[in-house]
């Protein structure tokens, strides 16, 4: 059952007097019980995805294992995301937020036990890491929905990126504290994943707001529709809107060639004579541009418009794409990759924050984590792609084949100019989606 609100109207935000500015996020209790939680998670979580390759290999010396537990996490938050939009639009968003992490502590404290007595089988291992990617699955379905109720409208921009900021850094840090905790006892860096998660129970249970969803008033005296037919609804409502079927198209096929560019920048490197501190080193450069980008996408923003950041930052992120192929040493490899990634973040800002301003909280969970799915689906596909590619025409072909692929994404938003017209609309101005109803179906 959905969490009662005290006001009819208490997720429908009143528009602000335009001398009346917002207070600062970070003096929001809510908020800022939200942001913490879930940024001392992403620590613990960068801490054990060092931590479990490192074990495989280790323990058995094979990659391919190593693989398949990240396969396994992945493939759980995968099964469940979809469910878990169906389930953050019909009962207690903060049930869901407190229950899921502690389903994720109790599979990582698992696996510090099973390390700790030296009795890790690599199946047990994947299992586990099974468990915890179906609890995240839902834990990452209510966020878009609870953030809704936690910031206003005209703050959303702001939290989206603040939020990927905090996880960049998270992974900046929690990748250097996963190798020293590692090198001190295995078992270590799994028992502070586990930990991290019990603080995102913590900080969801101290939030005063309610978080919703507000109770149906067409479900009060008749039984509610099924699961099926709730995640059907959150589909019928993307197909409503040309802008969100647009960017979830295009940001899949993004997020498939940016996942490739990934690895190819990583073999680029080797055979440029990196070695693995040069590999970080890149790597944590790449980061700090993402971190930038968090910074300055909101004020990108507000100065520019939605319409021409997202244009921007593509464009940016294609000509790092081509540049790269150029530059010598790494050190010069990872500045590209700087200025990539920090046009990279406001293009993720963009998309993110409109598709939440967009959708009516009684849809939010289903629609944010159907985009999430379509996104992550496909991410595969870019590794297995630019792997042929890199083994068929070499590491510099295949980055400006995926160069080429990203100038295609570029000039496919001056094609989609009428789909994303919403975002020369300020974003505290945007208008929700109409509700879906039986007496009126949607429309394409």
């Amino acid at each position: 059952m959905g969490e009662r609100v005290k006001t009819a109207r208490s997720h429908r935000e009143e528009p602000l007097d335009a001398a009346v500015r917002p207070v600062s996020l970070w003096r929001d209790r809510d908020y800022m019980a939200w942001w913490s939680g879930n940024g001392l998670s992403s620590l613990g979580t960068a801490v054990s995805t060092l931590a479990f390759p490192l074990l495989i290999l280790d323990t058995t010396g094979s990659a391919a294992q190593a693989g398949n537990i990240t396969a396994a996490q992945m493939i759980g938050t995968l099964a469940t995301l979809v469910i878990g939009g169906a389930l953050a639009d019909r009962v207690s968003r903060r049930l869901v937020m407190a229950v899921s992490p502690l389903v994720e502590a109790l599979a990582l404290g698992a696996v510090a036990l099973l390390v700790y007595r030296s009795d890790a089988p690599v199946l047990a291992l994947a299992a586990l890491a099974l468990v915890s990617g179906l609890a995240g699955g839902l834990r990452t379905a209510v966020a878009a929905p609870a953030l809704r109720r936690l910031v206003p409208k005209e703050q959303v921009a702001t939290a989206t990126a603040q939020g990927m900021g905090r996880d960049m850094v998270a992974h900046i840090v929690g990748t250097s504290l996963g190798g020293v905790l590692f090198s001190v006892t295995r078992w270590v860096p799994f028992l502070f994943d586990a930990l991290s998660y019990l603080f995102v129970t913590l900080g969801t249970l101290v939030i005063r707001r309610p978080l919703g969803p507000d109770r149906d008033p067409d479900t009060r005296s008749g039984p509610r529709p099924g699961m099926a037919a709730d995640i059907a609804d959150g589909l019928r409502m993307v197909r409503r809107s040309g802008y969100l079927m647009f960017t979830i198209v295009w940001g899949a096929l993004l997020n498939a060639v940016a996942e490739g560019f990934t690895l190819l920048f990583i073999a680029l490197l080797h055979h440029r004579g990196g070695g693995p501190t040069q590999v970080g080193t890149a790597t944590s450069l790449a980061l700090v541009g993402g971190v930038i980008g968090s910074f300055i996408g909101p004020w990108l923003m507000r100065r520019l418009g939605a319409l021409r950041v997202l244009h921007l930052a593509a464009w940016v992120f294609a000509a790092s794409f081509a540049v790269i192929v150029w530059v010598p040493e790494p050190w010069q490899i990872g500045l590209v990759l700087l200025v990539g990634m920090t046009g990279m973040v406001p293009l993720n800002v963009v998309t993110e924050s409109y598709q939440v301003r967009l959708i009516p909280d009684a849809y939010l969970g289903r629609v944010a984590a159907t985009s999430r799915f379509c996104v992550q689906v496909v991410q595969w596909a870019g590794p297995l792609g630019a792997g042929f590619l890199a083994d068929a025409m070499g590491v510099r072909g295949a980055i400006l084949v995926l160069a080429v692929a990203m100038i295609t994404l570029a000039l496919a938003l001056f094609g989609g100019s009428r789909q994303l017209d919403l975002l020369r609309t300020p974003l505290g101005e945007v208008r929700e989606l109409p509700l879906l109803t039986p007496e009126r179906p949607a429309h394409p």
